[in-house]
């Protein structure tokens, strides 16, 4: 099997557990920052475990150590957004939202990276933003949701740039990229959570019940395997490449939301429309990757 191949295959299996987080976000009853601290504290102490076992924990450049710890800080806050679109709406939506990052993507790494922007990508973008659009019609009262969902996506377009440079730049391998992101977002959101109490001070910052189980789960199983997974992927593909198979997340989501909340209740035929667009850029994508390769 060819290294591209088995590549696209990880990435895939990293996409399939990712979708199950956004039924978390709808389990777990802590609003959205608390939620993400608690996330991302779990699995840097589940992650840091692992590594320890292996011996693959190893001295650092603290230069390297802040500027993977910056890519952090936008991954808390992608977290943040994504949880909160959840939230404000329903998992459907929000997780469907996420799939305008490839069309940020098309805008900001031409932007970041000073290299002209591909026709090819653009035209894919589109086809997903076009989806997109058929799913904002729906019911007026989602609107914040999916207002919160385009900003999680940009900022996760922005962490998948920024994250191919900084693993460039230290050559620092996967597992020690995910951990010291998660240590930056951690320290970051632990900065964040005085002001956070302050301006919702009914909010609970503390987690009871099944909550417990459901941030373990959410902070072991599916965020550290499918990060690593992912963060392995975009060493061999390019961010928007990343960007496009992570649209088919929404869809693994909304049949696992289908099961246990009955969502498909609550959307109509342009949600459907809208996602359909989404997969075949996908599709598209993923065939122009693999023939290239041949």
């Amino acid at each position: 099997m060819k290294e591209k191949t088995l590549t696209l295959i990880i990435l895939h299996i990293a996409v399939f557990l990712a979708g199950w987080t956004g039924i978390f976000g709808r389990l777990i009853t802590l609003s959205g920052l608390p939620l993400v601290w608690y996330r991302m504290m779990t699995s840097v102490v589940v992650l840091a475990l692992v590594l320890g076992c292996m011996k693959r924990l190893h001295h650092t450049p603290l230069r390297a150590i802040l500027k993977i710890g910056g890519c952090g800080i936008l991954l808390a806050l992608h977290w943040v957004a994504f949880f909160a679109s959840i939230q404000a709406s329903n998992v459907s939506i929000g997780v469907a939202c996420v799939a305008t990052s490839c069309f940020f993507t098309t805008l900001f790494d031409p932007l970041v990276n000073r290299r002209r922007m591909q026709w090819r990508n653009i035209l894919l973008s589109f086809i997903a933003i076009a989806g997109i659009l058929f799913i904002f019609s729906i019911d007026v009262r989602y609107r914040l949701g999916i207002a919160l969902g385009l900003l999680c996506a940009a900022l996760y377009s922005l962490f998948s740039i920024l994250n191919i440079n900084v693993a460039n730049e230290t050559k620092e391998d996967s597992a020690t990229m995910l951990l010291y992101e998660l240590v930056g977002g951690v320290l970051f959101l632990t900065l964040c959570i005085p002001a956070f109490r302050s301006l919702y001070p009914a909010q609970p910052v503390v987690p009871v019940g099944s909550d417990l189980l459901s941030l373990l789960l959410l902070g072991s199983v599916f965020t550290v395997i499918p990060f690593l997974f992912q963060l392995q992927a975009l060493r061999k593909l390019t961010a928007f490449t990343v960007n496009m198979a992570y649209n088919l997340e929404p869809l693994y989501s909304i049949a696992i939301a289908a099961i246990l909340f009955g969502e498909l209740q609550e959307v109509g035929f342009s949600f459907w429309v809208g996602i359909c667009l989404i997969v075949l850029s996908v599709v598209l994508q993923t065939y122009l990757v693999v023939r290239e390769k041949r």
